[in-house]
């Protein structure tokens, strides 16, 4: 019957969850209003846990009974796939060859063929004649080779084979798109790490007449690549590198501030590279000095071409003249401009960072509402590269591999430059990223003192320190930014954070302190915290989140070393008073149940320096606010049920024995001296437990109250057996 219970219950939860118009919120909130206490919150969570592993099983299983099918499946469409490369592949060669047969020499090359094929019945010249073909309509790269473009092939012939062989590169086609662009030459190459000329992985290299294009194999699709990099020519250096066996046909390519190094199949392959790209280098630095000159060159008014007469025409008076409209020219002679890819240069290489960024500045400004025609193109291709460099030395100036002193104001140039070039995203991602790394350094370096509170007061100062300084430099240099760099700054202060409770928990509860310096060390740290308030930043609720699981170990553990103290307290008990022999030692005690919070202990002594209390409930006493006033002082909301759990348990330890004592005890004087001392604990030191609890925590506790009323049982019955709890 239980179990129908128990499956009708999960069904009609499951229903409940698959409802449309379920809210997660609104359904947590009402089970917390409707539930009893926490074991009815543990049970309904541990039906939901049980629900959720059985339908991870279900679809589990359900993945299992489709695995066969799916894998089949990928392999139908691998099959496919590459089918259909193979026949674009043909067809794609075929259209290339027929389009590159001029039309005047149809009937020539008709001829050729029929004769061609007359003597290919003798001597087998049919391939030649397809080889014929195939080096009219230009080159074809096949694997392990390389190879010069067709050299007497039009611009539309180059731009079509270009447009071939990038078929077969992913990831690379929205990078060529500039008109006039052709393949010169392409090969295979193998890549070498730079210093320890490691084998890295083998590639193939495009050259265009304006770029380099670097693309990798792909193992799996046999003639297949993927992209890699994109090199402008007027950027990149070719330096050739001596052989030094079993390292040679070797050349390696500058592009500042990196280089690559690659080796070819053999040195005719090697020496080939070499030529073709200093060839390539000299025609496009030519192409690009002759354009200049135009642009810069004055033009003379526009020659007004007059119209062919036609005697057969009558004259049109009643339609206007069209005047030819001439796009106004943008004047790039100014020196400054022609100096300028030079000066940026120059700029870069002496950390002038401001200068380059100001002459950024100027160009844009007098580029700004003209048009673009091909030689500002150009420039502004020329200074974007330089652009780019700029920001790679930028980047590296902010990276922590670069030293970490000075503080946050030392990476002020390097952000504030990088924002002035539009990279405010980046900016903040390696502003963030530094800082990160010198807190980390900062935390390392600190050396582990012999005081545990000594360390962790330079702890918390170093790092809220850093923190804050951090958090100010932040709102200088990005004032006036995207709000959403201030978001970024709030999940980097979250990170860091947990890096400071990591060091902060391995120092004060992994090293089993006690819970008096604990809540001491919490106490600092919360302080230091707060102090962030200052300046608009609440950490508090972070530092409570990452602290709860280590407090919670920490209260468990002083919580079970005060029940097994009263346990064996308990096993020795005599139940006699206290003599504590001198006036001083008496006084002291009274001191110390002040402090406690019994203002009446003055009742409970007698002649001399007799106390009519059993030592048991004393020490238990002085053990139970000591706790209590050191838990208080690590409490926050999230450890309310923890701290009261633990008290509860600490308190039903001496209750329990005092109250098997009183049954169990025969002797009337000893009776009557145990219900002296359970009077004390249900009257004067559960009461003061319950009131500091109030004043702590800011409401009642049930469950103490709960626990002092049982006494009444003792009162009205002393007698009975039956137990108090």
């Amino acid at each position: 019957m239980a179990m129908a219970m128990s499956d009708s219950g999960a069904t009609r939860l499951r229903r409940h969850l698959e409802s449309g118009g379920f809210e997660a919120r609104m359904y947590v909130k009402q089970l917390s209003q409707q539930s009893d206490g926490d074991r009815d919150l543990q049970e309904h969570r541990q039906r939901i846990q049980a629900l959720a592993e059985e339908t991870a099983q279900n679809l589990k299983r359900n993945v299992y009974q489709n695995y066969r099918q799916f894998i089949e499946t990928a392999r139908e469409i691998s099959y496919l796939e590459s089918e259909m490369y193979q026949l674009s592949h043909l067809l794609t060669e075929q259209k290339s060859s027929l389009e590159s047969i001029p039309l005047t020499l149809l009937p020539a090359a008709a001829a050729a063929g029929a004769a061609a094929a007359s003597g290919g019945e003798e001597g087998g010249g049919g391939a030649g004649g397809r080889d014929h073909l195939r080096g009219q309509a230009g080159f074809f790269p096949t694997p392990g080779g390389a190879s010069r473009d067709s050299s007497g092939q039009g611009e539309e012939g180059k731009q079509r084979t270009l447009t071939t062989l990038l078929e077969k590169v992913e990831g690379c086609r929205h990078l060529l798109e500039t008109p006039g662009q052709y393949l010169v030459y392409n090969g295979d190459l193998v890549e070498y790490e730079a210093d320890h000329m490691a084998q890295l992985q083998r590639v193939h290299g495009f050259l265009m007449n304006d770029c380099l294009l670097v693309a990798t194999w792909l193992p799996q699709r046999r003639g297949m690549y993927r992209y890699n990099a994109l090199y402008p020519l007027d950027g990149l250096a070719v330096v050739n590198v001596k052989d030094n066996p079993p390292m040679k046909d070797m050349f390696k390519l500058l592009m500042f501030p990196e280089s690559r190094i690659f080796q070819a199949e053999n040195a005719k392959i090697k020496r080939e590279w070499l030529e073709v790209l200093e060839e390539t280098k000299r025609a496009l630095s030519e192409k690009r000095r002759r354009e200049q000159e135009e642009a810069a060159a004055p033009r003379g008014p526009p020659q007004v071409t007059s119209k062919p007469s036609n005697p057969f025409e009558e004259e049109d008076d009643d339609e206007p003249a069209v005047p030819e409209v001439e796009e106004e020219k943008v004047d790039l002679s100014l020196e400054w401009i022609q100096e300028l890819p030079e000066d940026l240069d120059v700029c870069i290489a002496q950390r002038d960072f401001e200068g380059a960024v100001d002459l950024l500045d100027k160009l844009n400004h007098y580029l700004e509402d003209k048009p673009s025609p091909p030689p500002v193109k150009e420039l502004r291709a020329k200074v974007d590269e330089r652009v780019r460099q700029l920001t790679e030395v930028l980047m590296f100036e902010l990276s922590p591999d670069r030293s970490l002193r000075g503080g946050p104001k030392a990476t002020r140039r390097a952000v504030s430059q990088l924002i002035r070039l539009g990279q405010c995203t980046k900016a903040c991602e390696l502003f963030l990223r530094n800082r990160a790394a010198a807190v980390h350094t900062a935390i390392r370096q600190l050396r582990i003192e012999g005081a545990t509170l000594l360390y962790i007061h330079k702890l918390c100062h170093v790092f809220f320190t850093s923190l804050l300084e951090t958090a100010r430099e932040f709102e200088t240099d990005f004032a006036g930014t995207d709000s959403g760099c201030y978001s970024a700054f709030v999940v980097w202060a979250r990170s860091a954070m947990g890096m400071f409770v990591d060091a902060f928990s391995k120092q004060v509860f992994d090293s089993k302190e006690s819970l008096s310096t604990a809540a001491e060390c919490v106490k600092v740290a919360k302080e230091h915290c707060q102090q962030l308030g200052d300046i608009g930043l609440d950490l508090t609720f972070i530092i409570h989140a990452l602290l709860v699981k280590d407090i919670q170990g920490a209260l468990h553990s002083y919580k079970e070393i005060i029940i097994e103290a009263t346990k064996h307290r308990n096993s020795e008990e005599m139940w006699r008073r206290m003599n504590l022999m001198t006036p001083e030692a008496l006084g002291k005690l009274k001191e110390e149940m002040k402090t406690c919070g019994v203002r009446n202990f003055e009742q409970y002594t007698g002649d001399d320096c007799w106390v009519n209390l059993s030592y048991t409930v004393v020490a238990f006493t002085k053990q139970t606010m000591g706790f209590l006033e050191e838990a208080l002082k690590l409490y926050f909301p999230e450890l309310h049920m923890v701290l009261l759990e633990s008290l509860v348990e600490i308190i039903l330890v001496a209750v329990q024995h005092v109250d098997y004592s009183l049954r169990c005890e025969q002797d009337p004087e000893k009776k009557a001296f145990i219900r002296q001392n359970a009077s004390f604990l249900y009257e004067t030191v559960l009461p003061v437990v319950e009131k500091r609890f109030e004043e702590g925590v800011g409401k009642p506790a049930k469950q103490l109250q709960d626990l002092r009323n049982a006494s009444r049982l003792i009162r009205v019955n002393p007698e009975s057996t039956t137990s108090v709890v």
